[in-house]
């Protein structure tokens, strides 16, 4: 194992080569490859998938593009290598004739084009501040782009007499949308070897391999827009977008409006303009209608609440809504002809539905998966391609017909086939106020119904997440290893949790904390009185919301030995002020804490923090934006001050999330000695590390 080197407050790391060591190494199990965003090529012969994998020595997790063929799915090889960073978003061109892909090859991140028989790729952008997000034209004539507002004149001048600061609710990073022409014989001319010298070059050369002269694009928008979304019209003349009409909103979140700009003229109309947030979905294969998704007038608890669908006819500029009697979010994945295609949850599972536009009904498809995920389909839609799982594996990708039936192209599932694997059961039982909640617990392959266990509770975020059986669970909760150690572990669907519907969803409204208590709590007891858990050996552990809930059980309970609160929230009052999405809290609380200090102190852990006398370690991003870090600071000093041990742990140049291979490795260590040491009794170990 390669030294790490941790941040850590109030903490000193004393290395030991004797920690107890995992059923399975941490840098294994960090280290599975996962597949993701398939993409079939416009003539079906082709899917574009990516792999990431884990380079330790770069501390990175690294993308890059995979092709199979659709006709002997055998058939299957890497397309990109950036050797710094991750290839992504990959596209076919819509002859199916080439690939394009992002990636940042020393000159911040360009469009690059490669063969789908492989070769070296030749960028087509060169722009200052990089691509954000691209897409072909359907005629494939030219090539949409987003990039960030490059910093002004002015701005440089002030940076230069005045140093760096920001003003809150100001100077928010705009974007543009700008398109380059695309010729095929022009890059036919000038071969797919790029030389050195990645600079314009207008110059003619002798070399056999000359400069590649970028396309000079043309800049479509001029409006002062930060756009979150866009994708060109069937008929290649206008691009529909989401945009911020507000430069000082730094969220999405409550508003964005949709509009749309014909390319050869340049005049924008906004279609759709509601007080909540509005989102194109997907166009009609004609382009004279499209889909989206709005909140319309509901800003005040889009959170939580169903998001609706509605139909825009372009000609008529009129809207209906469609699928209002579906009670859960609703994900549009494609429009064919007459039916719309869309995922949603059912409880745990994850189901693909299509809807007649014409019949106005919906049926569920025949996909043969627990949990499907990102589809992609030809330009005929007679082939597609799907990643997904069932309960008991891995994600897999998967080729997928007409009549829904798969056919496995990836062999991920190879990887844990030799691990010792947690047994996965769902479970349910009434919450204190007689909700019914469902949960995932996880037992030792050799599990004893009649022998005593060590139980551990994980929370996940959200509050809107949903737990699942799932054979490998991740991020920095060992949950495979300590079940292969002898303990059961319960992952907790509690009030607020997709998949059941928007009125469970709400049930935490104005209940924040309290009534997710009772859900684990009540859980906790549930699997008390089935008899094989030892009281005398439970922990509670979670990340954002998850840490929150267990910031909440560590001042309101005492039925824990040991508790981990993951970029938590410890005072609502301290969050509201600080994050990067206050609306969330006055729609949770129904005020603000100005008007209504009750119900902050009601939901907030350090209200209760004298009461507190569990072990409660707590990590914390140093950046973090969502869950700011003061929250972690004020729950570590009340728990200090009120003689409870307490450890906090702040890892260095991480937000809210810890997205790095070996931070990732200190943070699951941390938790697997602190739970080792308080819930099972083990001597405190600190980083093991190779001699």
């Amino acid at each position: 194992m390669k030294k790490l080197t941790v941040f850590v407050v109030c903490f000193i790391a004393c290395y030991s080569l004797n920690a107890q060591k995992p059923s399975v190494s941490f840098e294994q199990w960090i280290s599975l490859k996962q597949v993701n965003a398939p993409v079939v090529s416009p003539n079906g012969a082709w899917v574009l998938y990516s792999i990431q994998s884990t380079d330790w020595t770069a501390n990175r997790y690294d993308n890059e593009l995979w092709l199979a063929s659709t006709k002997d799915s055998t058939l299957r090889f890497q397309l990109t290598r950036t050797n710094q960073g991750s290839s992504s978003n990959g596209q076919f061109s819509p002859d199916s004739k080439w690939v394009t892909f992002l990636a940042d090859r020393g000159n911040k991140n360009q469009i690059y084009l490669i063969s789908p028989t492989g070769g070296e790729a030749l960028p087509l952008t060169n722009e200052e501040t990089g691509i954000d997000a691209y897409q072909w034209s359907p005629n494939g004539k030219k090539i949409a782009f987003l990039t960030t507002n490059a910093e002004s004149k002015k701005e440089k001048n002030t940076t230069e007499r005045f140093g760096g600061f920001e003003v809150e609710d100001e100077g928010f990073k705009q974007n543009t949308l700008w398109s380059i022409r695309f010729n095929y014989d022009s890059i036919a001319q000038a071969g797919l070897l790029p030389c050195d010298n990645q600079k314009k070059d207008t110059t003619k050369s002798a070399s056999k391999n000359p400069c590649p002269v970028f396309p000079v694009p043309e800049q479509l928008l001029k409006e002062n827009y930060y756009i979150s979304n866009f994708e060109w019209n069937p008929d290649s003349q206008h691009i529909i977008f989401d945009f911020q009409p507000d430069s000082r909103i730094k969220t999405s979140l409550l508003h964005t409006d949709i509009a749309w700009i014909h390319v050869a003229d340049k005049k924008t109309e906004v279609l759709i303009h509601n007080p909540a947030s509005d989102n194109f979905q997907k166009w009609s294969k004609d382009g004279k209608y499209f889909v989206y998704s709005t909140h319309l007038e509901d800003t005040t608890s889009n959170f939580y609440t169903n998001i609706q669908l509605f139909i825009y006819d372009v000609d008529k500029k009129t809207s209906r809504e469609i699928l209002g009697d579906f009670d859960e979010e609703k994900g549009v994945v494609e429009w064919d002809d007459d039916a719309i295609y869309f995922t949603a949850l059912e409880k745990m599972k994850t189901f693909l539905f299509v809807y007649d536009v014409k019949k106005n009904q919906y049926k569920k498809a025949a996909v043969n998966l627990d949990l499907p995920g990102g589809f992609s389909f030809s330009k005929d839609h007679q082939q597609a391609a799907v990643t997904g799982r069932n309960f008991n594996s891995l994600n897999e990708l998967y080729l997928m017909n007409r009549q829904f039936q798969l056919q496995q192209v990836t062999k991920l599932n190879a990887q844990i086939e030799k691990w010792d694997l947690p047994v996965n059961q769902i479970i349910r039982w009434k919450s204190k106020d007689d909700h019914t909640i469902e949960g995932v617990l996880l037992k030792p392959k050799n599990f004893d119904a009649h022998k005593k266990y060590p139980l551990l509770v994980v929370i996940h975020g959200g509050p809107t997440g949903v737990d699942r059986p799932e054979p490998v669970p991740t991020y920095v909760y060992p949950i495979m290893q300590w079940c292969a150690k002898g303990a059961v572990v319960l992952r907790v669907n509690y009030r607020g949790s997709a998949g059941y519907g928007a009125r469970f969803r709400s049930l935490n409204v104005n209940n924040l904390g309290v009534g997710d208590m009772w859900d684990v709590v009540s859980g906790v007891d549930y699997l008390v009185r089935q008899g094989f858990v030892d009281t005398a050996k439970m922990g509670c552990m979670g990340w954002s919301q998850g840490g929150y809930i267990s910031a909440f059980l560590t001042t309101n309970t005492t039925i824990f030995k040991a508790i981990s609160v993951g970029a938590g929230i410890s005072d609502w009052m301290t969050y509201y002020v600080n994050t990067d999405i206050t609306p969330f809290t006055p729609q949770y609380l129904k005020s603000t804490p100005w008007s209504n200090p009750a119900i902050y102190q009601k939901t907030s852990p350090i209200t209760n923090i004298t009461h507190a006398r569990t072990p409660t370690l707590i990590q914390h991003g140093e950046f973090d934006k969502r869950v700011p870090v003061p929250n972690g600071y004020e729950l570590y000093r009340g728990l200090l001050d009120n003689g409870v041990p307490a450890k906090l742990i702040i890892y260095k140049g991480f937000g809210h999330g810890i997205s790095k291979p070996k931070e990732r490795l200190a943070a699951t260590w941390h938790n697997w000695t602190w739970f080792n040491h308080y819930v099972f009794g083990d001597k405190m170990e600190e980083l093991p590390v190779s001699e």
